[in-house]
């Protein structure tokens, strides 16, 4: 198996042939076809989640797959928009929910919601790239992670964003060394964490993000590999605990070289 570092170099060296592959695959490409010939024939709320091809097509590809059932819900996001500061869509914590209602904005546009670019090709955009992410965490969830970072990091500009996407958090946690237990404290003693350590704005420099991913994926490799020995019996037997206890030297030299600084 390759290394986290290598499939994610893999894919992101050419993202545009990749994206290309997972959206000519049959599954990908019918669902797509069907939702962009489809979509423009949507003109209310109610029409949209009346069709579930459509409506959980939508939901995947702003990565909502898990809220697909929680029509009242939607229903309300989508009615109340994202123009009024107190929106319902506004006050969730999780920014899915206002990028879902802004592709879809039915409360400012009403039945031309659904022929906009990003309702329309946007959406077909997104839903190539959440696949592509879904299919590399099967094989290798740090991966999927690496890629999911990559795509948001450019969006985020203090830690409490960071802080409601589990992903985000997750992936910030393993390049940071810290145990994900942290995340039972006080959030704004965790906000201050992150800021103290990582300077935020770094994320919008696609170079300074592919380092704090690289750093990432070593340290994710590194922890999946001490799991791995300290669960073998063979290896326990052979190595005792000092087995587990240890972190190979290449991939020590491999965090050294990868260092993310201020």
């Amino acid at each position: 198996m390759l290394s986290t570092i290598a499939d994610y170099t893999r894919l992101t060296k050419d993202m545009s042939k990749s994206l290309t592959q997972v959206a000519q695959e049959p599954d990908v490409s019918r669902e797509t076809d069907y939702f962009l010939s489809h979509i423009g024939n949507v003109k209310t709320i109610d029409d949209f989640l009346k069709d579930y091809r459509l409506y959980s097509y939508a939901m995947k590809a702003y990565g909502l797959s898990d809220m697909t059932y929680a029509k009242a819900f939607m229903r309300k996001v989508l009615t109340e928009g994202v123009s009024d500061k107190d929106a319902f869509a506004n006050k969730l914590s999780d920014a899915r929910y206002r990028q879902f209602a802004t592709a879809f904005n039915f409360a400012g546009l009403g039945a031309q919601a659904t022929s906009t670019t990003a309702a329309t090709t946007g959406t077909a955009t997104q839903y190539v790239t959440q696949t592509m992410e879904e299919n590399a965490g099967d094989q290798n969830e740090g991966l999927r992670l690496a890629l999911y970072f990559t795509r948001k990091a450019s969006t985020v500009t203090n830690a409490y964003q960071i802080l409601a996407d589990k992903a985000l958090t997750q992936v910030v946690q393993t390049a940071m060394g810290w145990s994900p237990t942290i995340s039972s404290s006080d959030i704004d003693a965790q906000a201050k964490m992150i800021t103290d350590k990582i300077d935020l704005t770094d994320f919008q420099d696609p170079a300074k993000v592919t380092k704090f991913v690289q750093r990432f994926a070593a340290m994710w490799d590194a922890t999946q590999a001490q799991s791995d020995n300290s669960t073998n019996p063979a290896l326990v037997l052979i190595g005792g605990a000092s087995t587990s206890a240890s972190m190979d030297t290449d991939m020590l030299a491999k965090l050294q070289n990868i260092r993310f600084n201020r």
